[in-house]
This record gives structure tokens, sequence and C-alpha cells, in this order.
């Protein structure tokens, strides 16, 4: 155990809790940063209002400290406040998520946001990956920004080392596709109330034209021959039911605009997440040789040599009592005088294997926009393995 071998405690993973920037403690020099966010944390805790806090940091902290700080400062302390679980966070983006959008209103600085997040939880993926997916959820983070600092530089060095990366942008993608089917199910379904809606007013409307069309006479002069009070009820319906069918009407167009909304967003998601892929990848896969072979990933360094050795001296007399055969191998064992991958191989066929998974994950989705992808990035001298990948994904031949 831990207690017995103490010396073992150094090879644990660090315990999955937040890295708070501006802790109080004694021992630690108290900074700028470090009253701003005791005092924010004190508005919290005495409910100011989330206008008031906006006001705050606009007039107080950004003019003396600069916008990149107010977000560092902000993001850090309201993400401690709703550390102590899923629900705390919740509550906290739900009730003070516009200080965050006021202070991150374009890519720059929801990029900066999410180095905020991913620093406040660098020993959780589980916590980082749900921050930022309930941030886009409250549109606090746009997926074009995600993807892009999914692909930034520090991200781009754990691909073949960390699944973190890879969660955030799969949970990204598959919420910007499950937007677009929701909202094609709502336009659906409010295409059918519309139908249900007219026939209702359709139906209120002859009701009142029947009764207004019943006459009779009196003193010489045609007069509806209706009580006044059952008229007006009918004029009600039929009111009613005009204003829900132009309510839904409302709706519809509304929906209608979103997904269209939507349906561009996905379309530059795809170019972005694709040309990105192809962006990184072009810069570590080795290049093609002058005959046109493409290199082989799993070839190891050619220049690693390893000793000849006698084929009888290395084989061993095995108990066959049990059936095994004299060249069967131990699990895990692999007998070949195999061949060492480096780092750099690994990364490459880590990458090309998630582009491959991407591909087919979202087959349907690229498929409707393979024309754009074939114009702007499956285009040119683009890596064979690259093209590979992808195409493999879609099930798609090379030559097409």
């Amino acid at each position: 155990s831990i207690e017995d071998a103490a010396e073992l405690e150094g090879l644990l993973p660090p315990k999955a809790g937040p890295n708070f920037r501006y802790h109080t403690d004694e021992s630690k020099e108290s900074t700028e940063g470090h009253r701003i966010s005791k005092e924010l944390v004190s508005m919290v805790r005495g409910r100011k209002t989330t206008r008031d806090i906006i006001l705050w940091v606009e007039e107080q902290i950004v003019p003396a400290n600069g916008t990149k700080f107010a977000v560092d400062v902000v993001s850090q302390t309201l993400l401690d406040i709703g550390s102590k679980s899923f629900t705390h966070l919740i509550t906290v983006l739900e009730r003070y998520g516009q200080i965050i959008s006021k202070l991150c209103p374009d890519e720059e600085m929801q990029l900066l946001l999410m180095d905020e997040v991913s620093a406040y939880w660098k020993n959780s993926t589980q916590m980082t990956a749900i921050a930022i997916d309930r941030m886009m959820g409250y549109r606090l983070i746009s997926n074009l920004a995600i993807v892009k600092w999914v692909f930034s530089p520090a991200n781009v060095d754990q691909f073949h080392v960390s699944d973190r990366p890879w969660e955030i942008l799969r949970n990204t993608v598959s919420k910007t596709y499950n937007r677009i089917s929701d909202l094609r199910k709502e336009i659906q379904t409010l295409r059918k109330s519309i139908q249900v809606a007219k026939e209702a007013s359709a139906k209120a409307i002859k009701e009142l034209e029947e009764a207004k069309s019943i006459l009779e006479i009196v003193e010489g002069q045609p007069v509806s021959s209706e009580r006044p009070g059952r008229l007006r009820r009918l004029q009600g319906f039929a009111d009613k039911a005009k204003e829900e069918e132009v309510t839904i009407e409302e709706s519809l167009e509304a929906k209608q605009a979103l997904l269209a909304r939507g349906l561009e967003e996905g379309k530059e998601l795809l170019r972005l997440l694709f040309k990105s892929f192809v962006d990184v990848l072009t810069e570590r896969l080795p290049p093609v040789s002058a005959d046109g072979d493409v290199p082989n990933l799993r070839a190891g360094d050619p220049n690693v040599t390893f000793p000849a050795s006698d084929p009888e001296a290395a084989t061993m007399e095995i108990d066959d009592e049990n059936g095994a055969d004299n060249n069967s191998q131990v699990n895990g064992e692999n007998m070949k005088a195999g061949y060492t991958i480096g780092e750099l191989e690994q990364w490459c066929l880590c990458t090309l294997g998630y582009l491959k998974s991407f591909s087919r994950q979202y087959a349907t989705e690229i498929w409707s926009h393979i024309g754009m992808l074939d114009e702007e990035v499956f285009v040119g001298s683009i890596h064979p393995l690259i093209r590979k990948a992808a195409f493999s994904g879609l099930c798609r031949q090379m030559n097409q």
C-alpha cells in the first residue's frame, strides 16, 4: 500500500480536484487578482444582480487591469463557486453566464476562456469536457471556437496521449448536429400543428358565418335570428383559432430561421474541422518519396537493428502437457524481433485514426457537404494518408 511504500506516491496521478489560481492562503502573497476574486465572491454571496456585477467589472476591473485579466479572474472565480457539483456549475452558468458572455463576445476571448477552464480543471478531463460542453449549451462559447481551441498547439501535442481534446471535439460536433436534428423534428411537428390550426380556424369561421346567415324579418327588416350571446361566443372562438394559427406560423418561421443558421454553422464546422485535420497532419506526416511511395508509419525506425540470434539457442523446451504448441507465445508477448514506433509516428497514427472515426460517425452530415469539402479541403496535393483515412471513414473510393 501507499502507506507502506511512500516513495510510490509520486507515481500516482494527481487528484482530480480543482486548481484555483486565487485560492486564499495565508502562506501566499495576496495579489490584485486575489483581492478582486474575493470581492466577486462576496458579491455573489450577497445576491448582487448580474447587471450590478457586470457594471462593477466594466467600470472598475477592465479599465484598470484589461479584459484578459478580467476574464482570468472572473472565470476562475465563477468556476470555483460552481466546482462542488454538476448542479452548482449549472446554477452558476445560468445565473452569471451573462457576465462571461459580456467579457467573451468573440472567438479570441472565448479561446482565452477555454484556456482558463482547462487550467482550472487541469487534473480532471471529465470536468473540463463538461464545463466546455455546458458553456456551449448556454451559447457562451461557439462551436467554431471550440474546434480552433482543440487544434491549438498545446492541445495538438496531446492528441496521442490524452482523450480530452477528442472528447471535447466529439461533444461539440454531436451537439451541433443534435440541435439541427431537434429543429427539424420541431419544424415537422409545427407543420402538422399548423394544418390542425387552419382546419380549426376554418371550422370556427364557417360556424360563425352560418350563424350570421340565419335571418328573420322583424318589422320589415332582416335581422340575425341567433342570440347575441351565441354570436359573441362564436366570434371569440374564431378569433382565438385564428390567433393560434398565426402564433404557430410565427413559431415555424422562427424555427426555420434557426435551422437555416444551424445548417450554415454545421457547414462551417465541417469545413474548419477537416481543414484543421489536414493542416496539422500535413505538418507532421512524413512526405511521399520521389518515386511516389507512401510512408509506412508502422515500419518503425529503419536505423534500429537487432542482433542476430541462433534459432535453436533461442528456443526453449516447453512442457506441452496442456496441449500448448512449442511455437506459441505467452499472452502480451510478441515473438517477432519487432520494431519501435517513434512518438511522431504514434501521433500520426492516432490522429489519422480519429480522422477516420469522425468521418465514419458523421458520414451522413459530411456527404451533404462533400462538394464543398472536395473544392476547399480535399484538393491539390493532399497527403495520400489523409485522403485514405477520411475516404475510408466515408466508405468512398480513393479515385472518387
